[in-house]
């Protein structure tokens, strides 16, 4: 068999001997094949996990030996000993335990292949449990199994995978060698979990909408065109599910939820990725306030589930998402925050001309809903660390969401925040077919005017809306962000597995 050719290695500098040791490890490989160890071995049945080992374990004493006998598999990490004794380090997704391997025990064939593994391949043995009379608990092996041979080196032990492109790009690589990262996406499972399962237990029943969309609508933002081939028509990736969700609605389910991606065609930062996870929630017969009570049990709960507190740490803060979260009116918050009140600067140019006056960016091309927005973005919400629900919108900054009764000009609608970033988005949902046409031909002026980020018309949406939708509370929550929090980190890249990365 040919063997393949050597593939750069971004966590090694070109000269440090990669070529060299990937050719050792394959001259090991065809080795064991000679002895009849295959190196790709197909299972290892009856396997648990180091975890739970080390949980039934926790009694025994030092220089104590169980009766039980146990199949651990993991990857190999260390290896102390040569000779008679060795002790090995095996770790699995859940945690590391010590191999004690002795030629007495095993034999002169098995020990050594023990001794002849590399860092990094993956073994399964076989033992009772022990603790040593240093107190280490380990597994005294008495059978060993290759079961796979790892071709190239790990990244080193000690000094750890540390650039952060090759963590991102190369993301097996940091789950390989850093605890942190995996545990970040244990994390990221449990509250996905919790999510699933608070709404599952209030009654809401989980829908599945196009990814693939005609029209897409549900947010401001540019979305991503791929072309169908034998339907012979352009279609968008989603910017959101909320759309066909509402049609849920009308159509009588009540209480729907989609937890998937969502797919936005703008910037990459700290907080934005093109691809996403949303949750968005919609249900009948409630208001941006009922909705507003649910967000902040969920997100206790699932705080809960996932860290075991509703306090979680981050950055060099704690917080607490134990409810009553904090409520504030918008231009009120804003006021406070920045000295410029929004309800007396109602025009884009006296707005604009305080900004500036103020030190805030504002673009000459900005509407004055995008310049509220863009002070609400630059001097508040940077400073709402502790869970924050922002109330009450201006009608020109929220396409979908029900006038605020006696005040035409306002919203019904939220934005929640903490870590100084925004997590969550609701509204009392718009469902006036009358009202909702008036809003559509709004963007669609903002649309002629050049805004690339106003959805078109969706003229089936008004005659879904038509056949009648109850008065509902809808709730979009950022997944990703919310693991952000959850897990201490600062980069949404630390949260998903595989993000966008420049070439």
């Amino acid at each position: 068999m040919t063997q393949p050719p050597d593939r750069p290695d971004a966590a090694r500098p070109p000269d440090s001997g990669l070529e060299r040791l990937v050719a050792e490890r394959r001259a090991k490989a065809a080795a064991f094949r000679a002895r009849g160890i295959e190196p790709f071995p197909r299972e290892f049945p009856g396997r648990v996990s180091i975890a739970s080992v080390r949980a039934a374990s926790e009694a025994l004493g030092s220089g104590e030996e169980s009766d039980t006998v146990v199949r651990v598999a993991g990857r190999l990490t260390a290896r102390r000993g040569q000779g008679k004794v060795a002790f090995l380090d095996l770790e699995d997704r859940d945690g590391r335990i010590q191999l004690w391997a002795s030629l007495e025990r095993l034999g002169g064939e098995t020990m050594d292949l023990l001794l002849t593994l590399d860092l990094g391949d993956l073994l399964g043995v076989e033992g009772r449990v022990a603790r040593t009379k240093r107190g280490e608990l380990s597994v005294v092996v008495s059978r060993a199994e290759l079961l796979a041979k790892s071709l190239r080196p790990p990244p080193d032990k000690h000094a750890g995978l540390r650039d952060p492109e090759t963590r991102y790009r190369q993301r097996y690589l940091d789950l390989m060698s850093n605890e942190d990262a995996r545990g970040a996406f244990i994390v990221r499972a449990r509250t996905i979990t919790a999510v699933r399962g608070f709404l599952d237990q209030r009654g809401f029943i989980e829908v599945e909408t196009p990814c693939l969309q005609p029209i897409y609508g549900g947010a401001a933002a540019r979305p991503f065109v791929t072309h169908h081939n034998q339907l012979d028509r352009d279609l968008y990736l989603r910017i959101a599910p909320e759309l066909y969700l509402k049609r849920c609605i009308v159509g009588g389910l009540e209480k729907v939820y989609e937890l998937g991606k969502d797919f936005r065609n703008e910037g990459v930062s700290y907080k934005h990725n093109p691809e996403f996870t949303m949750v968005e929630t919609y249900e009948a017969f409630v208001d941006y306030r009922e909705v507003a009570r649910m967000l902040e049990q969920m997100v206790a709960y699932a705080a809960v589930q996932a860290t075991g507190s509703a306090r979680v740490e981050w950055k060099e803060h704690v917080i607490d998402f134990t409810p009553p979260w904090r409520r504030m009116d918008l231009r009120t918050a804003i006021s406070e925050a920045t000295g410029i009140d929004v309800r007396i600067h109602t025009d884009a140019d006296p707005l604009r001309a305080v900004m500036r006056a103020a030190g805030y960016d504002a673009p000459e091309s900005a509407t004055w809903a995008k310049l509220l927005d863009g002070l609400l973005t630059q001097a508040l919400e940077p400073t709402l660390l502790q869970p924050t629900i922002l109330m009450d919108f201006p009608l020109d900054l929220s396409p979908f969401a029900k006038r605020t009764p006696g005040d035409p000009g306002t919203v019904e609608r939220f934005e929640a925040f903490a870590g100084g970033m925004e997590i969550a988005n609701a509204f009392t949902e718009l469902n006036d077919p009358d009202d909702q046409l008036e809003r559509f031909e709004m963007q669609q002026r903002d649309r002629a005017a050049g805004d690339d980020e106003t959805q078109p018309m969706d003229e089936d949406f008004l005659v879904a809306l038509e056949h009648g939708m109850p008065p509902t509370g809808g709730l979009g929550l950022g997944i990703d962000r919310l693991v952000m929090l959850l897990t201490g980190a600062t980069s949404i890249r630390e949260v998903v597995l595989f993000p966008a990365m420049r070439t």
